[in-house]
């Protein structure tokens, strides 16, 4: 008897980001993918999120044959590291310019060689234990993307990857509609769908249609430099800036750790294609002038510490935004992205820059596919169930409706969330129960468990109302105070001289309170105390913390 498919969604059921998913037969597993997500405005120090995959800690009755990958971007291979040393000897599998920016990631977590990259590419077929998975080309907004068809005993599971029907791509490499049909004639028990676009109707534009906009802004930024912001992974819009670069008699510098190490990986790879004379140091740049000089920055979701949020705020060490300057954002924003990508542009523009951004021009299409893609999918793999991924609940939910509309019997349609086990058998399939699929957040060096929901609301409250930090010397023998209580505040109000009679009732509470408890819990009945007087006189509640030395 065939043993019972188990699907496990560990990441990008209910959010754009830390895409991972488990598939189970018995006791033998494979893993697709293993993405970070951004941190929303509220996670405050965070650097970024990777999937809770205790599960497969946890499980140690558990063969994994191997992760494999969709593509190079962050969301789908971000958290790499932390999966491999976690789960170390495990192979990966990957196209060729998805695993040397895998190796990258590795080599800087120290663990290059210690987890094998296996390099496929799209039409290969691999054995990984009972599974059989065949990889097929999608287009999308990086090279060397696939999708996959997992066979089971019970069907294919045809995983959808990141995708769009491009049919004039910037690489030339259609996707793959044979494979797809080819799937379709075998049976197909299950589509796993990319729903970022789902709420958009129509077809996602060509990339040829950037092409276009681009060589416009070449055309008419005769006086200054062109900065253009995107993704580091986003190796098609590097290859078109370089082209239009040489084309136009402009040197190109790439300005970004991560940036600049990717294209060092897909020039020696020969997926890019930018000659040596074109490219010119950053550090060097002033000795260029202006109109002969476009940059390829990071920074496109307006993070603080990438090179477009260090221009915006006059920090980069040696980059400044000129007067006349064209700056290019070719990227859309990320959900929850969208305040720090607004002050960004704002900033810009405060310091001189012509800043042109989507809707202003057409300067960046998705990679996603939209509704008619989503449908064109649905029809050319004609499946038996469907499930939603990649996406927050209202994407997920979106394409859950447009999966009915297509024919799909609703009850054959699951829309879940992070977790929530996907079961199949000879007689269907059908929801199993839930495990762990939450966030781990990543803070520096810290990983998980010190970094949870109580710290990240103590960062939240000191942000937003600051602390006092109330010093009292008692006399240890008598319990007496010994001079004047120190009041200190950070990010609540300046004490010395905005709030004196705050002070002096900070004070005054402490004495009190101290004189009529000399035993006991003291420094809590202290911290209460004066946290209610400060509210009563501010309504505000910044954390109070009080110190009693005994002398």
């Amino acid at each position: 008897m065939a043993k019972k498919l188990r699907i496990v969604p560990l990441g990008g059921l209910g959010e754009i980001g830390k895409n991972m998913t488990v598939f189970e037969l018995g006791n033998e597993a494979i893993v697709v993918d293993t993405g970070i997500m951004f941190p929303a405005n509220d996670m405050f120090g965070v650097d970024y999120i990777i999937p809770d995959f205790r599960y497969l800690l946890e499980r140690q009755d558990l063969t994994v044959h191997g992760i494999f990958y969709t593509h190079g971007h962050e969301d789908h291979t971000g958290a790499a590291a932390h999966v491999a040393a976690a789960l170390p000897g495990v192979p990966l599998y990957a196209t060729p310019l998805t695993a040397a920016l895998l190796e990258v990631k590795l080599r800087e977590g120290g663990l290059l060689g210690k987890s094998p990259v296996n390099v496929f590419r799209a039409g290969d077929i691999i054995q990984a234990g009972p599974f059989k998975i065949e990889s097929y080309h999608v287009s999308h907004s990086i090279p060397d993307c696939v999708g996959f068809g997992i066979h089971t005993p019970f069907g294919i599971v045809v995983h959808s990857g990141d995708y769009k029907f491009d049919n004039t791509p910037i690489d030339g490499r259609k996707p793959d509609y044979a494979k797809l049909a080819e799937f379709s004639r075998k049976g197909v028990l299950l589509l796993m769908g990319d729903s970022t676009n789902a709420e958009h109707p129509g077809w996602t534009p060509s990339e040829a249609l950037v092409q276009d906009a681009l060589a416009d802004i070449f055309r008419e930024a005769t006086h200054g430099r062109i900065i253009v912001a995107t993704f580091a992974s986003h190796i098609s819009r590097i290859q078109q800036i370089a082209t239009l670069a040489k084309r136009y008699g402009r040197k190109l510098a790439i300005a970004g750790h991560s940036m600049t190490e990717n294209v060092k990986t897909a020039r020696k790879m020969e997926i890019l294609d930018i000659d040596d004379d074109l490219l010119v140091d950053p550090g060097r740049i002033n000795s260029i002038q202006p109109h002969q000089l476009v940059i390829m920055a990071t920074g496109s979701q307006g993070e603080p510490s990438a090179v477009l949020g260090r221009l915006a705020t006059g920090q980069h060490r040696f980059l400044d935004v000129l007067p006349g300057d064209t700056i290019v954002l070719s990227a859309h924003t990320i959900p929850g992205n969208e305040e720090l990508v607004s002050r960004t542009i704002n900033r810009l523009f405060q310091r001189g820059a012509n800043v042109i951004y989507d809707p202003i021009a057409p300067v960046h299409v998705s990679g996603h596919a939209c509704q008619e893609e989503m449908k064109l999918l649905i029809n050319l793999t004609n499946p038996k169930y469907f499930l939603p991924i990649h996406g927050e609940l209202r994407h997920l939910k979106a394409h859950q409706r447009l999966a009915i509309a297509s024919g799909i019997p609703e009850d054959h349609t699951f829309c879940v969330e992070n977790g929530t086990v996907i079961e199949a058998d000879k007689h269907g399939i059908r929801l199993g129960k839930r495990v762990p699929g939450g966030y781990v957040f990543v803070d520096g060096s810290t990983i998980g468990g010190d970094i949870g929901k109580a710290v990240l609301r103590d960062r939240e409250i000191l942000s937003r109302d600051g602390m006092v930090i109330v010093i009292v010397n008692v006399d240890q023998r008598t319990g007496q105070i010994v001079g004047e209580p120190e009041v200190i505040s950070r990010g609540f109000v300046y004490m010395r001289s905005d709030a004196a009679q705050l002070t002096q009732q900070i004070k005054s509470t402490a004495r009190d309170v101290l004189e009529s408890s000399r035993n006991g819990r003291r420094r809590e009945r202290l911290q209460e105390s004066i946290s209610r007087a400060v509210y009563n006189e501010t309504k505000r509640r910044p954390m109070v913390f009080s110190i009693i030395n005994e002398q």
